[in-house]
Formats: C-alpha cells, sequence, structure tokens
C-alpha cells in the first residue's frame, strides 16, 4: 500500500524546504515562553512577564499578516530576509534591556517590534500549495504541517523553559533568535520551490485577505476554537497542582497534542470524499462536544482521556479550514490569508488561556472548564452561520476555474 506521505516528499525541492522551515517555525512558541521565563526570573514579576509576552504573541498576530501579504506581493526570498531580521534584532533589544534593567515600557516596544518574525507555517503551506494545489496530495501535505504544528507547541516551550531555567534566563529567546536566522537562511536560497508572485489583473486593487468572506469567517471560527486549547493550557496546569501533582500537567499536555497528532496523520492518508462544509461541521461540532466531559473530571487521568478525544478533533478542522482557504483565495492573497488563520488560532489560545485563568481564580474549576465549552459553542455557532456563503464562494471557486469534475478523491462542494 502506497504511503501518502512518502509520496508528497517526491516532489522536487519538497524535503529541503519543509527541513528548513521546521526549523524557521520553532521560534514562534519558543519565543513566547522564553520571554515568559527570561522576565520571571530576572524580576520575579509574573504580571510584568505575562503581559510583555502576551504583547508579542498579539503582535504578532497582528503583524504576521501584513509580513504574508508583503510576500505575497514580493515574494519570499525578498520579504522574509528583512522581516526575519527586524524581529531577530527587536528581540535582541529585549534581551539587552531585560540585562540591564531598563524601564519596562522599552520591554513592551520591542516586544511589539519583535511580532515582525515571518509566520513560517504560512510560508511551508504556500509552498506545498504551489506544488500540489488541486490535487489530493495537498490535503496529506496539510494534515502533516497540523501535526508539525502540534509538535513545535509542545517541544518549544518546553525547551525553552528548560534552557532559562538551567542555563541562564536570556538563553531561550536567543536560541529562538538564532533558530530563526538559521531556518530563514536555510529557506529562502531554495528558489525551485518558492511560489512565483502573481500579479494583479488591470483595474484590481491589493486590499486585504481578511475582507474576503471566507478568510473573516474561518479566522473567527479559529478565534475561538483556539479557546478549547487556551483552556487546556490553563486548565491543566491549574488542575494538576489542585490534585497535588503539578508535573502531571506535562501528562495533560502531551496527551492532547498526541490525540491530534494522530488523527491528523490519519486524515491526511485518508481518501476523503466528504464535502469540505459538511467536515468543517463535524470538526468544530466534535470539538465542541467533546469539551463536555471536562466538566466532569475528577483526577488528572480522566481529565487526560477527556483531553485526549478533544484533540482529535484538532488537527483535521485545521486541515479542512486551510483547505477551504486555499480553494477560495485567489493566489495573490494567499500567504496572508493562511496566516489569519494561524494568528486567528494563536488569539484564541492566549485569550482563552488568559480568561479562563482569571474565572478559574475567581469562581473555581468547574466555572474555568466551562470556558472551553462557551468557546467550542460559539466556535460552532459561527461555523453553522456562514455555511451558505461558504458554499457559495466554494461553489464559485470551482465555476472559476473552469472545472467540470472535482479533483479525484475529494468532494469539494456540497
Amino acid at each position: 500500500m502506497p504511503n501518502p506521505y512518502r509520496e508528497i516528499f517526491t516532489a522536487p525541492g519538497a524535503k529541503g524546504f519543509s527541513a528548513a522551515g521546521l526549523i524557521a517555525r520553532l521560534p514562534l512558541p519558543m519565543t513566547h515562553m522564553g520571554i515568559l521565563t527570561m522576565l520571571s526570573e530576572l524580576t520575579g514579576a509574573y504580571t510584568l512577564s505575562g503581559l510583555v509576552a502576551g504583547t508579542f504573541t498579539f503582535s504578532m498576530a497582528f503583524l504576521g499578516p501584513q509580513v504574508s501579504r508583503a510576500v505575497d506581493r514580493h515574494g519570499q526570498s525578498r520579504v522574509l530576509p528583512i522581516a526575519a531580521g527586524l524581529g531577530v534584532v527587536a528581540l535582541g533589544a529585549l534581551i539587552l534591556c531585560a540585562h540591564s534593567g531598563a524601564p519596562a515600557w522599552t520591554l513592551f516596544l520591542f516586544a511589539l517590534l519583535s511580532g515582525l518574525m515571518p509566520s513560517m507555517g504560512a510560508m511551508v503551506r504556500a509552498r506545498w500549495t504551489a506544488i500540489y494545489r488541486g490535487k489530493p496530495q495537498l490535503n496529506t501535505a496539510f494534515s502533516m504541517e497540523s501535526v508539525v504544528d502540534e509538535l513545535t507547541y509542545v517541544v518549544s516551550p518546553a525547551l525553552a523553559v528548560a534552557l532559562s531555567t538551567t542555563l541562564f534566563p536570556q538563553a531561550a529567546p536567543m536560541v529562538a533568535g538564532l533558530l530563526l536566522v538559521i531556518g530563514v537562511a536555510l529557506f529562502v536560497p531554495q528558489r525551485s520551490t518558492e511560489p512565483r508572485v502573481k500579479p494583479l489583473a488591470d483595474g484590481m486593487r491589493a486590499g486585504s485577505a481578511l475582507r474576503s468572506g471566507p478568510v473573516s469567517m474561518l479566522a473567527l471560527t479559529l478565534l475561538f476554537g483556539g479557546g478549547i486549547a487556551g483552556t487546556v493550557d490553563t486548565m491543566g496546569l491549574a488542575f494538576a497542582e489542585q490534585q497535588g501533582n503539578k508535573v502531571l500537567a506535562g501528562v495533560v499536555f502531551a496527551v492532547y497534542a498526541i490525540g491530534s497528532g494522530i488523527s491528523g496523520l490519519a486524515f491526511g492518508a485518508l481518501d476523503v470524499r466528504v464535502p469540505l462544509p459538511t467536515l468543517l461541521i463535524v470538526g468544530v461540532g466534535g470539538s465542541t462536544l467533546t469539551t463536555l466531559p471536562f466538566l466532569l473530571a475528577d483526577t488528572v487521568a480522566t481529565l487526560a482521556a477527556a483531553v485526549f478525544f478533544a484533540g482529535v478533533f484538532f488537527a483535521p478542522t485545521m486541515v479542512v479550514i486551510m483547505r477551504m482557504v486555499e480553494q477560495t483565495t485567489p493566489a495573490h492573497g494567499l500567504t496572508e490569508a493562511m496566516t489569519w488563520m494561524i494568528a486567528g488560532l494563536q488569539s484564541g489560545v492566549a485569550l482563552g488561556a488568559a480568561i479562563t485563568g482569571v474565572v478559574f481564580d475567581h469562581y473555581g474549576t468547574r466555572a474555568g472548564f466551562s470556558v472551553a465549552v462557551v468557546s467550542g459553542a460559539v466556535a460552532l455557532i459561527l461555523a453553522l452561520a456562514s455555511l451558505p456563503k461558504l458554499r457559495s464562494h466554494l461553489r464559485y471557486a470551482r465555476q472559476a476555474t473552469g472545472s467540470e469534475a472535482a479533483p479525484q478523491g475529494e468532494c469539494i462542494v456540497c
């Protein structure tokens, strides 16, 4: 039986840009946790540490799509070195300010500017799209990328904490910056797989991809869907500590990633013939329903079991959303559109974690878990409300390509 994951790497240059992209995407989650750990170690002020780290995350959520928009206009090879260079310089300035005890406003300023780091996950997906657009292999490639995202968000924060607590406080953000420089330096020269810049047709204006109906609707859905993961982050730690063994929080996080990784790999290997809008509702609906057992968890083991099943729906849903973006977004705005998806998810995780922490502190465990239930319910409502427009855009996109039938192994429109 052929291995679909081995097959996607038969394309010339696929192994090279995928490996370089992996190195370059490790710094994002490492930088957030690295800033948090560095400042907490140096100052002991957890509120300041959290606010500065949050500033970096939300800055990336806003500036990342702007960098990707420039990439769509001018190409990866021209924009990525500049954006990565500016982001790393700003991160270096943040490290120096933290080391020297500079005023707090300087920390916020350079955390904000560090958000210029490019979203390498979107850059890698754009290259896969350039190779396999309109082919079933793209589903496999996107599934693999979702699993890689999960791995980086498990490994990178843990590595950041280990570096800054065992070596010296600045170690994690320094390594993150170094990895970004190395990754981008390896990624950019691979010009053969770089997506070609698609010029706008005469009379067209280069507006933001966020103005597209599908992009904004799907980004909002991911914003609230990310709230579920944010709740898992906060409540996994809080619940484990409440149970008397804080170390077991790592088990909860790992189980969520394992559930997502297994389902993501399986989804990418399947020949799925279900319409994408239907898969979206199944994915978001499943994510919502699997938050309900959180409310019944009374031990870390039962919470881990519930979290595993919640994770099962994450990666496939992300793949479906990226496929819908790929099919409804013109090539001249694709990288930006994909970056908005990642930004929506990251913002949702950050907001969900913060809100869950406040709710837990004031109202207790069950109320903390209820944030995931509410987030999932809102995401499902948004997905259901957007269904008619999503179907319409997918139908229009199919007609615009002049295709008489969906690609083999894929039903595009209900």
